[in-house]
């Protein structure tokens, strides 16, 4: 099973687990949403994350929450282009990944440096994505969602659904493939789509995704199947997310995309610890 994938020419192994932090620069994400608006707030952020142990920078200008409002790809780019070079001259070694389905967007912040695309579509709302990951040779992630955010939580009928995202996923793999695309995580979308039970479900089963040889990422990060199962809220979600995060890589889980990256870390930590001994 490949476990490496390359950053600005540097191989990142994740034979040992990973930690992604989030950064949100969305006016209505669900958790920070208006949080990271001026520019020292957004490099004390990135400066925190990446001295508590996060590997990549996930940006986002898109909040991809359920029901969230369209934003132009025009707002989007300038939300977010800006962000990647701030972030660049202050940090710049660090590996921005860019959580987006548009590929004008991708490659406007591919341009600006980023490292990776992050795709909650995994290129079935842009048809010309993975043209532009193939360009610029870089990671892709690729999620699992149906339809788009403003629509997806109508859509949670599957008759099996651990067998349908793997059917989904050896079709978009094989796509992504037939571009010339070698680096690929892939990440069941927890919460795309998907009722708590459903979430739960795939939890149970995650280790099913090992048949497809690709690194997996987990985003549990905070989100209603946490707080909803707990009768609390996101700000409540921490040890919860902790928890998930734990079970996750037990069952392969190899990058946590998170909000709280000391605490992710130390599940890694401790998680190595006992794969080890």
């Amino acid at each position: 099973m490949k476990m490496t994938i390359n950053g600005k020419g540097q191989l990142i192994d994740l034979a040992s687990p990973k930690v992604m932090g989030i950064l949100n620069v969305t006016p209505n994400s669900f958790f920070d949403g208006g949080k990271y608006k001026t520019e020292s707030v957004i490099l004390s952020q990135v400066g925190k994350m990446l001295s508590d142990g996060a590997t990549f920078i996930d940006i986002g200008a898109y909040s991809s929450k359920p029901s969230a409002e369209f934003v132009s790809e025009n707002e989007e780019l300038q939300r977010i282009v800006p962000i990647v070079q701030l972030i660049l001259e202050k940090f710049p070694e660090t590996l921005i990944s860019i959580d987006t389905f548009r590929s004008e967007v991708a490659k406007a912040c591919l341009e600006n440096g980023a490292a990776i695309i992050n795709d909650i579509s995994a290129g079935n709302l842009d048809h010309k994505m993975l043209e532009t990951i193939a360009k610029y040779n870089v990671p892709y992630i690729m999620m699992h969602m149906r339809g788009t955010p403003q629509i997806m939580q109508t859509m949670t009928n599957y008759e099996n659904i651990v067998k349908e995202i793997l059917f989904y996923f050896s079709e978009r793999v094989a796509k992504a493939r037939s571009y010339g695309i070698s680096d690929l995580v892939i990440d069941p979308g927890f919460g795309f789509a998907k009722t708590v039970e459903q979430n739960y479900e795939i939890l149970q089963k995650l280790g099913l995704f090992e048949m497809l040889e690709l690194p997996l990422l987990v985003g549990f990060s905070r989100k209603s199947m946490i707080y909803k199962t707990l009768n609390s809220n996101a700000q409540e979600a921490l040890n919860g997310t902790s928890v998930l995060n734990t079970i996750a890589l037990t069952k392969g889980a190899k990058i946590l995309r998170v909000h709280d990256v000391k605490e992710a870390m130390e599940c890694v930590t401790l998680f190595n610890k006992l794969k080890n001994q």
